[in-house]
């Protein structure tokens, strides 16, 4: 598992997100299909599971980006065509 904040130990166990393997999490960071930076820094990721019924993955890294701050399955994302 990649190194993540105490934050996101804290909300992964939340029953919503306990479903997100780490795998998922490392393929998104590896190759996002889309990301942005947030104004503070934060990196934002979005990565297509297909284990998931094929939804997208949102992984929030902070500013280092290494350090997986959060980790959801994003409804409003859409890949741009």
């Amino acid at each position: 598992m990649v190194k993540s904040s105490r934050y996101f130990a804290q909300v992964r166990n939340r029953p919503d997100r306990q479903g997100i393997q780490d795998e998922w999490i490392e393929r998104v960071i590896k190759k996002p299909d889309a990301r942005s930076v947030q104004a503070d820094g934060r990196i934002r990721l979005w990565g297509q599971v297909p284990e998931a019924g094929a939804r997208y993955l949102r992984v929030v890294l902070l500013e280092d980006g290494k350090t997986v701050h959060n980790a959801f399955f994003d409804r409003g994302f859409r890949e741009k065509e």
